[in-house]
């Protein structure tokens, strides 16, 4: 039996953990050229000891009839059919590539951001290469109190030439 994830995130490699214990070969599809998701693209960099999980992931992806494809985008270079095909089990394990809009006005002025983009540009993330914030104010307003909110206004109190 054959299984295939999309997402190589979190909720990804433990599904993938519980299929390859229940028997199934598994292959885990991302977006990005390397496996762990927000976990190596998402969390603040004065987090650090949560980065070291992706060794729980790493002792998945190294048991037998595991399969990492990097560079995978759904819709894009392969369809939902393409998966239903090849595959008796398909799990989507994918989080959102979106902020949420708050339709409030000046949402879409010059210099606001959405913190999806500010925690990719933070992190590194590669579709964020280009990003460019000023960071040059003295003040900024973060909306939303959980923990992307809390980890953007700690970097934010940064200045760049400073680490967390």
């Amino acid at each position: 039996m054959r299984a295939v994830i999309v997402g190589a995130g979190p909720s990804g490699f433990y599904a993938a953990d519980q299929l390859l214990t229940s028997g199934f070969e598994v292959d885990v599809l991302d977006a990005l050229p390397r496996p762990f998701g927000l976990v190596r693209a998402g969390v603040a960099p004065d987090h650090p000891k949560i980065k070291p999980v992706t060794r729980v992931y790493e002792k998945t992806a190294a048991k037998p009839g595991f399969r990492f494809f990097g560079g995978i985008k759904l819709g894009e270079n392969i369809s939902r059919a393409d998966l239903l095909d090849h595959y008796h089990v398909v799990l989507y394990a994918l989080g959102t590539s979106d902020d949420n809009r708050l339709g409030i006005p000046g949402e879409d002025r010059p210099r606001s951001s959405a913190a999806t983009d500010f925690v990719a540009w933070y992190n590194g993330h590669p579709d964020a290469a280009d990003y460019k914030f000023d960071l040059s104010s003295r003040c900024a307003v973060v909306i939303g109190n959980g923990n992307v909110a809390i980890d953007v206004a700690a970097c934010l109190c940064f200045t760049p030439t400073s680490s967390p």
